[in-house]
């Protein structure tokens, strides 16, 4: 099986994660991340999901898993360590055509989780297809240290430099050719070496965009 990439909004969606210990919890702060309305079903959560609990980030069912658990959720996740009840969360939640993960267990899975390294809103995933997660922990970590926090201030750059540049009204090749010329350019170096006003002047001379950069 090859699966299809695709980045979702699941803002303000309601996501149950099945299961209250660590792997659920990690699974849970990915979520919340993205803005998801979080549904945990367990008996037990960890001290930082209880925590969660306290301050109404989620909402916990302190019970067994039910389907009705799942019902009216935009996706769901099972992690608990029972194989009895992840074989179940599966079958309900494609039976109620929602996309569904059972950690560690691609053949119960909709979609599966890529490993992710994130720069602001730069985010590169990693997938195996689910044949080796041990890889793809490895490849992130790689690229970890090949994308650094400066990838992050960049990206916020661009945004800013790109809703400029298309309100100038120039055509849609136009624009791709300022961007290009920008992202190939050396601006990078500039934003390691915090070369604020340096960034700013390239940015006018490639793109006659005047933009206030703020020192990060």
């Amino acid at each position: 099986m090859r699966y299809y990439p695709l980045f979702i909004d699941i803002s303000r969606r309601k996501c149950v994660v099945v299961g209250g210990g660590s792997v659920a919890e990690r699974k849970v702060g990915r979520l919340l991340a993205c803005g998801a309305r979080v549904e945990v079903v367990d008996r037990c959560l960890t001290p930082a999901l209880a925590a969660m609990k306290g301050e109404g980030i989620i909402v916990h069912h302190d019970a067994d898993y039910e389907e009705a658990h799942i019902r009216g959720a935009f996706l769901v996740i099972g992690a608990t360590d029972s194989d009895t009840v992840n074989e179940r969360i599966s079958r309900d939640a494609r039976a109620l055509a929602i996309p569904v993960n059972i950690v560690d267990d691609p053949v119960r899975c909709d979609f599966i989780l890529p490993s992710v390294v994130e720069r602001g809103d730069l985010l590169i995933a990693v997938s195996t297809g689910g044949k080796s997660p041990a890889l793809a922990k490895c490849l992130r970590k790689e690229l970890e240290e090949a994308y650094g926090p400066e990838y992050g201030v960049l990206i916020e750059i661009l945004g800013e430099l790109r809703e400029k540049v298309i309100a100038g009204g120039r055509s849609s090749n136009e624009n791709r050719k300022l961007f290009e010329a920008v992202v190939q350019s050396d601006i990078l170096d500039h934003i390691r070496a915090k070369r604020w006003g340096r960034l700013k002047e390239q940015i006018l001379e490639l793109t006659g965009v005047e933009m206030e950069v703020k020192p990060q």
